[in-house]
């Protein structure tokens, strides 16, 4: 490479001013009005718990309640096979968490197994006599937490979202547990409430002839009926079908509005399936109370004055606060287990102020003294490893605001570590070179066969420094994650600036210059 590419030197320039456009915006705070760099394109860098404060939830999920829901699941379904079969069966139920039931007739016990296999193979199926038990399998257990979860991350994603916090972090912990980090939050007590509430909605009749007036804590349902609470009033109770007429899945859409008496009220809309089958059940019902269940409670139970089809209105003694959030759960969809709340802290900003002045001083201490030993050491070559490093330093800055990435207090330690080892490459480069003008060579073969022999060995070093980045990315947790992400970052940085940024420069000065005579001794 004795002849300059002038459009490497173009790509090489071009790539520096990009990193420092998108670089420069962490260095000033441009959220204040009037400031002069807000034409910049780039962002900054989102700040994790540990630097910018904030509230920090352990959430559980309730698999106990998952597991009882799929096993009334799994009782309807076996109800339909068996009668589907035209199998005759008696004393079908559901105890401690198995569900028994007992054949009619002399079926052969096989094929009543067979059946129930068809519905999920991984059921576990015991056969005495003439009764049959049925129970989930480790195996469905573990499907069952693993989809539950899936669906419940996502759920309080939007939730969350939908209430403007920045730059939440929500990861699963363990199998059923959920870390929610929320920066710049002091009082996550709205946040709270919202991932309270399962949001489960349906709409169920009432009883046509047991009115709430006449009810107590001591009444007693008929059968096909459950008493129910109402919501903002513990002591009154209602008598519910417990038949679900249309559920919450079927909802479109949520928002919060007035009714005809200007208090706060949720509109809501169906999908076609629910309008449908809203219209049906309002059509029959005309003078019936039909009640809004939320969670298992009476929200409220207007009387049906007319047909109603895919629009209505869940009315009650709301807040604009309230409705605000109902809809808001409503619109995002219910939880598929309710979450307890199993740890929550809270994090000063002060504390993340100085774990930052720390990070600062670390990181400046840290390139201080890697760039003195370069200088020391490589005397002029040193320097340009110096050029090379603060190019790196610009780079990650600018990928990890272009990528939106949080960085933490674990993310400052690896871009401290970086700094260390993005001289690695310089130094074996280096040293390559001082061994083959040793032996005779020109400058000019000595640069360019120390660049082709340390390659090798840069490339395999930082491959499995970045294997290494990739596991701890793919199996740790949110601090060890942030340090990973740094790293990986870094590694990839400091080779193209080792490689590349190095080389350029290492070449361009030595075709102005003459430095057989200045050239590193032993």
């Amino acid at each position: 490479m004795k002849s300059l590419s002038k459009i490497r030197l173009i790509l090489i320039v071009a790539s520096v001013i990009i990193g420092i456009v998108y670089a420069v915006p962490n260095f000033f705070n441009t959220s204040k009005p009037n400031q002069s760099f807000n034409f910049l394109p780039g962002k900054k860098i989102n700040l994790g718990l540990d630097l910018k404060g904030g509230s920090y939830l352990l959430l559980k999920a309730d698999m106990d309640v998952v597991f009882a829901e799929k096993l009334e699941t799994l009782l309807s379904d076996i109800r339909s096979s068996l009668r589907k079969s035209k199998i005759g069966y008696k004393k079908l139920n559901i105890q401690n968490g198995t569900i028994s039931f007992q054949k009619r007739k002399n079926y052969s016990n096989e094929k009543i197994k067979s059946i129930i296999f068809s519905l999920d193979k991984n059921l576990i199926v015991e056969d005495k006599l003439d009764s049959f038990f049925i129970k989930f399998s480790d195996q469905n257990k573990k499907n069952i937490t693993k989809t539950t979860m899936a669906q419940a991350i996502e759920i309080v994603r939007r939730r969350i979202d939908e209430t403007g916090t920045n730059e939440p972090s929500i990861q699963l912990q363990g199998a059923d547990r959920i870390v929610v980090q929320l920066p710049g939050l002091d009082d996550p007590s709205r946040i709270k409430k919202l991932l309270g509430k399962t949001a489960k909605l349906t709409f169920q009749l009432a009883h046509p002839n047991m009115f709430p007036e006449d009810l107590d804590e001591n009444s007693i349902a008929p059968p096909g009926f459950v008493k129910l609470q109402e919501d903002k009033n513990p002591d009154r109770f209602y008598m519910i079908n417990k038949r679900v007429m249309v559920s919450g899945e079927m909802l479109k859409d949520a928002s919060p509005t007035f009714d005809r008496n200007n208090s706060p009220s949720v509109s809501f809309q169906l999908s076609p399936l629910g309008g449908r089958k809203f219209g049906r059940v309002t059509g029959k019902n005309i003078g019936r109370a039909f009640a809004i269940v939320l969670d298992g409670k009476v929200v409220s139970a207007p009387v049906i004055q007319t047909q109603i089809f895919s629009s209505g209105q869940i009315t009650g003694a709301f807040t604009v606060q309230e409705t605000n959030d109902l809809a808001l759960v409503l619109r995002s969809g219910a939880l598929p287990a309710p979450m307890v709340i199993l740890e929550e802290r809270s994090v000063g900003p002060g504390l993340g102020s100085d774990s930052i002045s720390a990070g600062k001083i670390a990181s400046v201490f840290g390139l201080i003294a890697v760039m003195v030993f370069m200088l020391i050491t490589y005397g002029m070559f040193g320097i340009f490893a110096n050029v090379a490093l603060i190019c790196n330093i610009i780079f990650i800055i600018a990928l990890l605001s272009l990528v939106q990435a949080t960085l933490t207090l674990p993310g400052i330690a690896g871009i401290v570590l970086t700094m260390g080892m993005a001289v690695d490459a310089n130094v074996l480069i280096f040293e390559r070179i001082k061994e083959e003008f040793s032996i005779g060579r020109n400058i000019f073969d000595s640069i360019e066969a120390g660049f082709q022999k340390a390659i090798s060995t840069i490339v395999d070093a930082n491959l499995t420094t970045l294997f290494a980045a990739l596991a701890l990315f793919s199996f740790g947790s949110g601090p060890i994650k942030g340090f990973s992400v740094t790293l990986m970052i870094g590694i990839a940085t400091s080779m193209f600036t080792a490689i590349v940024i190095t080389k350029y420069i290492v070449y361009l000065y030595s075709k102005k210059k003459d430095i057989n005579s200045v050239f590193l001794q032993d």
